[in-house]
């Protein structure tokens, strides 16, 4: 059984006096073992983690859309979709896209839809609510472009009311003032497929009985399905839909004295990302799906290997679960396995413990190497860094890679040497994504043309890659537990202007990556504490207090995704173990860990453990894109907790788990050629010296 390991008190002064604790040690201590051993039982045998990403009905939704659009029905597969659709319907008839949300129009036209066209008739009861609850909500007319392009595909929207998709983007040169890579890595792999079907239009019109006429509130006859125009005449909204028009009416004229290069560019494009190194475009369920009709569309045989490779690929996603068939989204080995490393390490198994050191090597193995889309906006000579899912090798992004780094500096490996130059070489590369505003975005750097937001075909709410406060606090986070090295300075204090200038007025920080301010807040103060930033100047207090002002009555904390869409919920809902953890970790980085707050946390995630060592969590905690898409990450409710258990114990102990790194004098260290001179102090560092010593 894994132990934790109580280390000599290094900091007695933190001892000296200290009140009787509300959470009783041995509680605590049985608490974090079981947490230990839930976590070794879910390793896989090659040493990775990966909990499964559970989304909305959506993905089935589409699926059974594509397998009609193909006219290739799988009755078993369509069923199993179908059992999935109908288990998520809710009481009002429609479908969300998180758990406890409301009737959401995108999805549940898609549902509606895919029941339909598996045989539903619309007199059925289920039916019947769902029509009420879609029209209630505006009908087809409301959903978003993404929606509306399917629907087209299937002729039950017309294709003219469509924003276009110009294929030609893809041929502006990267110096240009708009270019592909100025979008966002997601969008930009979801558009270039989208492109080559939005040239070549390829309807399949369902029967009569199986279309939806009924879901236009006021028809179709006579009506003008464009996108509205904003109040004022000169906005980017209204500029942008100009350019439309005449991009339209340029089609119509048949003047495309481009379209055959930009086709064969955006194949080539789309094709290179497929291909080896890559679980298919972009390693996500949008992309993916949209590479498949695209291929199709292109002229590519079912036998062609591309393709083959593709639908492989595509069909990895689905989970064969007896009870309740679904679809996810992508995987998520890479992250899981580094976050169950901290927790593990953390929480005091050893750092040459079999599970640590076999983990490790599988994440030493998934280092990115290739040159991917991000050299167009950062020319940083050495490739590095690590993606979210098993392979993906364009995509590589800064937020996986700090989480990486972290966990990595926790294991002692045998081969130091090479660990040591792995390290040393990702280090550079996430030190190279600062962005000009002093904070770091996920995937890309500078990619935050605000105006990009107003094309028409952006309304997935996710065109742009913008700086975050969460990634720039796990960033400043791991330049922490390497000893603020001096030659960091500068970066340290553009980072803080960031924080400062991204804070809320009411102290709480966005989170971008994980719902909401909850989890935004908790990652900058635990950045702040980690570089031993003075956890007593007036901002930090006010996230502080922010943070404990949203405990519930249980003792945990709760968030829900709609504080998306309304910040005045912000950091209210029910309360979960993940942001529960999340929360007394940003509480113990402020440092008064006999709080009633920080005591109350530990309890509550004490009293709510299951026998097995995890926690129930049914609320999503994860975000993919605000307000349209988010991931419940299966994983969060198992390693969270335990994190924040062995926070707070290392904390009290005065205990810094040590970095086993071992680097040489002479080892360059990749953000300035000026580190190559303080290469002695980072020694020191990384042969186990706290921050701060």
């Amino acid at each position: 059984m894994a132990k934790i390991i109580r280390l000599p008190q290094t900091h007695g002064s933190l001892a000296i006096n200290r009140p009787r604790l509300q959470v009783d040690d041995e509680d605590l201590q049985s608490a974090a073992r079981m947490a230990q051993d839930n976590l070794l039982r879910l390793q896989h045998p090659d040493g990775w983690w990966a909990g499964e990403l559970i989304v909305d009905s959506t993905l089935c939704s589409d699926y059974v859309l594509y397998m009609h659009w193909r006219g290739k029905v799988d009755p078993a597969l369509q069923e199993k979709c179908v059992r999935h659709i109908r288990k998520r319907q809710l009481a009002d008839g429609g479908w969300n896209i998180y758990h406890g949300g409301p009737s959401d129009i995108n999805a549940s036209v898609k549902a509606y839809f895919a029941l339909k066209l598996a045989g539903h008739s619309p007199q059925a009861p289920w039916m019947s609510e769902a029509r009420a609850t879609i029209l209630r909500l505006g009908g087809i007319p409301r959903c978003n472009t993404y929606s509306k392009l399917y629907f087209a595909l299937m002729g039950v929207f017309p294709w003219k009311y469509l924003p276009t998709i110009p294929a030609e983007m893809v041929l502006f040169p990267d110096w240009a003032y708009f270019n592909i890579y100025q979008m966002s890595s997601w969008s930009r792999a979801m558009l270039i497929p989208l492109s080559i079907i939005n040239h070549f239009r390829p309807t399949h019109v369902p029967p009569e009985d199986k279309q939806l006429h009924e879901l236009y509130p006021c028809g179709t006859e006579g009506m003008d399905f464009s996108l509205p125009r904003s109040g004022r005449f000169f906005t980017w909204r209204n500029f942008f839909l100009r350019c439309d028009r005449a991009l339209k009416w340029l089609e119509r004229t048949g003047f495309r004295p481009f379209r055959a290069r930009a086709l064969k560019m955006a194949e080539a494009w789309m094709v290179e990302r497929i291909g080896e190194g890559s679980d298919g475009l972009g390693a996500i369920f949008p992309a993916m799906l949209n590479a498949l009709i695209a291929l199709e569309v292109l002229g590519y045989e079912e036998d062609h290997p591309v393709f083959q490779k593709a639908k492989r690929d595509f069909e990895g996603l689905f989970v064969h679960d007896p009870d309740d068939f679904r679809i996810a989204p992508c995987f998520s080995p890479v992250w899981d396995t580094a976050v169950n490393i901290i927790a593990l390490a953390e929480s005091g198994l050893e750092p040459d413990h079999p599970a640590l050191v076999r983990a490790a090597e599988w994440l030493y193995s998934k280092e990115v190497r290739l040159r991917g889309d991000w050299i167009k906006q950062n020319p940083h000579p050495e490739a590095s860094g690590w993606a979210f899912e098993f392979n993906n090798v364009y995509y590589p992004d800064t937020d996986d890679t700090a989480m990486v780094l972290m966990a990595l500096r926790l294991v002692k490996t045998d081969d130091a040497g090479a660990a040591a130059t792995v390290f040393r070489r990702a280090l550079g590369w996430q030190m190279s994504f600062q962005c000009r505003d002093g904070g770091w975005a996920a995937f890309d750097k500078d990619v935050m043309k605000g105006w990009l937001e107003d094309v028409p075909f952006a309304d997935h709410n996710a065109m742009l890659d913008p700086s975050c406060s969460d990634l720039t606090g796990r960033t400043l986070e791991l330049i922490g537990y390497l000893g603020r090295p001096p030659e960091w300075e500068r970066p340290i204090a553009r980072a803080l202007g960031h924080l400062k200038r991204t804070q809320c007025d009411d102290g709480s920080w966005y989170g971008r990556w994980g719902v909401n301010y909850i989890y935004g807040t908790w990652q900058v103060l635990r950045g702040l504490k980690a570089i031993n930033h003075d956890m007593n100047e007036n901002w930090v207090r006010r996230g502080r207090d922010w943070l404990a002002s949203c405990q519930n009555e249980d003792g945990g904390w709760g968030e829900s995704c709609n504080t998306y869409d309304d910040p005045m919920l912000k950091g209210k809902g029910k309360s979960t173990a993940s942001q529960t953890a999340w929360a007394v970790m940003g509480l113990c980085a402020c440092g008064d860990l006999d709080s009633a707050s920080v005591q109350r946390g530990l309890q509550y995630l004490i009293d709510t453990q299951n026998e097995d060592g995890s926690w129930t969590e049914d609320e999503i905690t994860g975000t993919g894109f605000p307000k349209v898409f988010y991931l419940k990450y299966d994983m969060y409710r198992n390693n969270w907790p335990l994190v924040a258990m062995a926070t707070y114990m290392n904390m009290r102990e005065g205990i810094f788990r040590p970095t086993h790194m071992q680097l040489k004098p002479s080892d360059r260290i990749g953000y300035y050629p000026k580190l190559r001179k303080l290469a002695p102090q980072l020694v020191s560092v990384f042969n186990g010296m706290a921050p701060g010593s």
